[in-house]
């Protein structure tokens, strides 16, 4: 194997790859309406060439029936001419293009020519002349080819001797020589491209409607249903995704009452038992206990707030995100003063999103509380909108998260800190509830460790 066709092995699928990602078009009706505009390419291409190869054969017929007409006419002429006036008469005659003709004493055809096609002789209907009356018939006809297509030499012997020599070929054919037929071809090809653009666009509307609706599903599960209307299998598509996410909505339902169930009876045991700490006589043991079951009714309200998702059913208003970052700092420096200079807010002074208040401000608490709790200190960076999506990261100057381990931080119930003090942390629920309330707007949250040290919790948000 040489070596161009090993770097040709090595590289065509790259090439391949690249070209079909710069060419085909991403989106189905892109796709679709692409297939139909080559389709119909090389539909014209094929009736252009029926037409071109109509169009020869009847501009071949046309011009051999004319020629043949000529030789008729030329032949009765000279022959009824006087034999001294031969050649002025054909010297007067004005023959077409593609007919030469002349009077000699030796044929122009010679012996050993070779003989023409017979396509060639029925086309200039030669049979016709030989089928005259007596008067007007040749005394010998010679036939040979010539290089040129669709021709050949012709020799008529005259009565008295002489041979009247022709050379007949036919022009080459026009195929589309024609004022209008470019014009027309033009105007047909634009009305069939618009027309498969609209067509394409039409029939693909309805999946562009159903995955605009399973995005909104995505971020609230109480999204209005599909509308089940147009041609039979949009509605049947319709009527399957909004059976599902009728199901989608009962699942939640049904597993949010059994929750607040579960919570609501747990609060009932753990209010007897805290009456009956009271009465414990050790006080070490009483106060165990009373933290012991301060844990526990914490951990049922953190995950009973963690399943309701409140975040899905609360209305979508303008705020200025800006401010309100200001405002869950203030709200962590008045809970603990002592970190009060290690928080601090970089940003615009005002930027305004649609988002759900009450949601988006419990998500930027439970980041900043994290920031304090693990790294001691909590920076909001607010950056202007870029590419449709808003930016914000809290930093904080902590001992960071070992790289494999950042996806399972969003794990319900996983901390860093295994020792389930509530000094010391939370329940393991901060990140996923924020994480679910930012993926509700139809943004996200990511964690990356700081080259300077400490961790970013980096947000997205639609602009």
């Amino acid at each position: 194997m040489s070596w161009q066709q090993l770097w040709i092995g090595r590289h065509e699928p790259g090439l391949v790859s690249w070209l079909s990602r710069r060419l085909v078009p991403a989106s189905l009706a892109g796709r679709t309406a692409l297939v139909l505009v080559l389709g119909l390419m090389v539909v014209q291409a094929a009736g252009l060439t029926i037409h071109a190869l109509d169009r020869v054969d009847l501009q071949r017929l046309g011009q051999a029936r004319e020629v043949s007409s000529r030789i008729f006419g030329l032949w009765r002429s000279v022959v009824l001419a006087a034999p001294d006036r031969r050649e002025a008469v054909l010297a007067d005659i004005e023959l077409p293009l593609g007919l030469v003709a002349a009077l000699d004493a030796r044929p122009i055809v010679r012996p050993g020519m070779p003989a023409p096609p017979l396509p060639a002789v029925r086309m200039f209907r030669l049979e016709v002349m030989l089928a005259a009356p007596p008067r007007f018939r040749p005394r010998e006809v010679l036939l040979a080819a010539t290089p040129q297509v669709d021709g050949m030499l012709i020799a008529f012997r005259l009565p008295e001797g002489e041979w009247l020599n022709m050379i007949v070929h036919l022009p080459p054919p026009r195929p589309w020589h024609s004022e209008t037929f470019l014009s027309a071809f033009a105007v047909m090809t634009i009305a069939a491209v618009l027309m498969a653009l609209w067509a394409t666009r039409r029939l693909t509307r309805p999946v562009v409607d159903l995955a605009r609706a399973a995005e909104r599903l995505g971020r609230d599960v109480n999204a209005p249903p599909l509308p089940e209307d147009g041609p039979r299998e949009v509605g049947m598509a319709a009527r399957a995704f909004n059976t599902m996410a009728s199901r989608i909505r009962r699942f939640v339902g049904d597993r949010t009452q059994l929750l607040a169930a579960i919570g609501h009876d747990l609060r009932t045991p753990i209010t007897r038992l805290r009456l009956r700490a009271e009465f414990m006589e050790d006080d070490e043991q009483r106060r165990k206990m009373l933290s012991d079951l301060d844990e526990m009714e914490a951990m049922i309200t953190a995950t009973l707030a963690f399943a309701r998702d409140d975040a899905a059913t609360e209305p979508s208003v303008a705020l200025d995100l800006a401010a309100l970052a200001r405002t869950v700092l203030d709200e962590a420096a008045d809970a603990r003063p002592e970190l009060a200079d290690s928080l601090d807010y970089q940003g615009p002074e005002r930027l305004t999103v649609r988002v759900r208040p009450v949601a988006l401000k419990r998500a930027l608490a439970n980041l900043v509380g994290n920031a304090m709790a693990y790294g001691g200190a909590a920076r909001i960076r607010l950056s202007l909108p870029s590419k449709g999506l808003v930016r914000l990261a809290v930093e904080d100057d902590g001992p960071g998260i070992p790289e494999d381990q950042m996806e399972a931080m969003f794990q319900p119930f996983r901390r860093m800190e295994s020792s389930r003090n509530r000094e010391t942390g939370g329940v393991g629920l901060g990140l996923p509830i924020a994480r679910n309330i930012f993926r509700a707007h139809g943004g996200d949250i990511t964690l990356a460790n700081r080259p300077e040290g400490g961790l970013v919790a980096m947000g997205s948000l639609p602009a």
